[in-house]
């Protein structure tokens, strides 16, 4: 794919990140994608990973994605984001807390034919954790 035509992929993908549209989103991975991901593991296929996006928006409602400058190597991509969310839903086990939650990540990306051939989560896991209260940070000295 061309700059241009990751760009163009990627609004597309924002688009449905907007709408929060697990399907939509699924369906520009391949349909034997897969995705690494701190909260949801190892996922093969397309359906899993539609399921992992319908997991996330359950877990956090309003899920805000605002994507960052992008960085396009060919065909890999590295899509720095910020995200803001209310925890409402089950998440990793924990009840729904009604806290927001702001986190800070990048989705590194190796594209194939025009979809997502495989997807690697990388975010402040930790501080996603804090602000939802499952881990509690002690003051630094």
């Amino acid at each position: 794919m061309t700059r241009d035509e990751v760009l163009r992929f990627l609004e597309e993908r924002q688009r449905h990140w907007t709408a929060r549209d697990p399907d939509g989103l699924a369906s520009q991975h391949a349909v034997d994608g897969t995705v690494d991901s701190p909260m949801f593991g190892k996922l093969t296929g397309r359906e899993a990973i539609a399921q992992s996006y319908r997991r996330l928006f359950t877990a956090f409602p309003d899920w805000s994605m605002n994507p960052e400058q992008v960085i396009i190597d060919g065909d890999d991509v590295a899509q720095p984001l910020s995200a803001t969310a209310t925890h409402v839903g089950e998440f990793m086990g924990f009840p729904g807390t009604k806290h927001r939650t702001q986190i800070h990540a990048v989705l590194v990306m190796r594209l194939s034919n025009g979809l997502i051939a495989h997807e690697r989560r990388i975010y402040d896991f930790s501080m996603l954790l804090m602000q939802v209260g499952v881990l509690r940070a002690k003051p630094g000295h």
